[in-house]
Order: structure tokens, then C-alpha cells, then sequence
């Protein structure tokens, strides 16, 4: 019986791996929405004499939130890698500047980023009010507020369950 036990004990630490495959999508992903972004940047290129303030403003609000997104890829990639498959071995890789990221540091990170591009795309929105209706405008900030309130409360819970720790887990 204990044989058996430690089988399915094998079996799904092992399945682990299998989150490889999401992580290699997820590159993959990135390398799409580099080209996506590329062609935009090209596109803001060819233009930047042709566009007013505001649709300057615009693209480039439009090349900062491909940037975030990018980034919170990234950051996912790395710190699920690390938190739920295995520890990057090679001693040139050092993924120090994502700090410490457990599984709760890495939620309130990607809240944060969420926060982040929503509230990009609010701005583009508001600087082209005059092309919505009221109850859209109102619409898109109330969810925009839900982030921002979900993002909090989750700081809040991490903080809460830090407090809760005992010393000897926090070292």
C-alpha cells in the first residue's frame, strides 16, 4: 500500500511539468504581440509628423500598455516557473530583479499590472470622450474601480496573511 501511495505522490508532483507547456505558450504569445507591437510602432513612426497632440498621446498610451502586458507575460512566466515547476538551475540566470515572488506577491503584481492597463485604456478613453456615451464612460469606470478594489483587497489579504505567519516561515 505504501508503494501505491508513493506512486500517486510521483504522479502528481510530476504533473508539474506539465505547466511547461502553458509557459511555452506563453512565449510564444510574446513573440506574437512583439511583431503586434512592431507593427504599431512603425505604424506611430510613419505618422509622427501627421498626428496632433492628442493622437500622439494616444499611440503612445497604445505602445506603453503593449509594453505592461509584455511585462506582466513576463513576469508570470518567470515567477509561475519558479513558484510551481522547478528553480532556474544555471547560475548565469538570475531572475533577482522580479524580487521574491511567491504565489500571493505574484497575484498582487499581476492586480497591480491589471490595474495598470486599465487604467491606460480609461485615459485613451476619456481623451476621445467626445466618441462614447455617458453610460459607456460610466460603465468603463466602474469596472476599472472594481480593479483597482479587487487589487487592494488583495493586498490587504496578503498583508493580513503575512501578519499571521509565524517568525520562523517569514525567514
Amino acid at each position: 500500500m505504501k508503494s501505491l501511495e508513493i506512486l500517486i505522490e510521483r504522479i502528481i508532483l510530476s504533473s508539474r511539468w506539465l505547466l511547461v507547456a502553458f509557459y511555452i505558450g506563453l512565449v510564444l504569445a510574446l513573440a506574437m504581440y512583439a511583431i503586434s507591437f512592431g507593427v504599431k510602432f512603425f505604424k506611430v513612426a510613419q505618422n509622427v509628423f501627421v498626428y496632433d497632440e492628442s493622437d500622439m498621446i494616444l499611440a503612445m498610451l497604445s505602445l506603453i500598455d503593449a509594453a505592461l502586458v509584455a511585462s506582466l507575460i513576463v513576469m508570470v512566466m518567470i515567477s509561475g516557473y519558479e513558484n510551481f515547476v522547478s528553480r532556474f538551475d544555471d547560475a548565469n540566470t538570475d531572475v533577482s530583479f522580479l524580487g521574491k515572488l511567491d504565489a500571493g506577491s505574484l497575484k498582487i503584481k499581476v492586480a497591480s499590472s491589471i490595474v495598470a492597463i486599465s487604467s491606460i485604456h480609461l485615459l485613451q478613453i476619456f481623451l476621445n470622450a467626445n466618441k462614447y456615451e455617458n453610460d459607456k464612460l460610466m460603465w468603463y469606470t466602474i469596472i476599472h474601480l472594481a480593479f483597482v478594489v479587487s487589487a487592494v483587497m488583495l493586498g490587504v489579504l496578503e498583508k493580513i496573511m503575512a501578519k499571521d505567519k509565524p517568525l520562523s516561515s517569514k525567514l
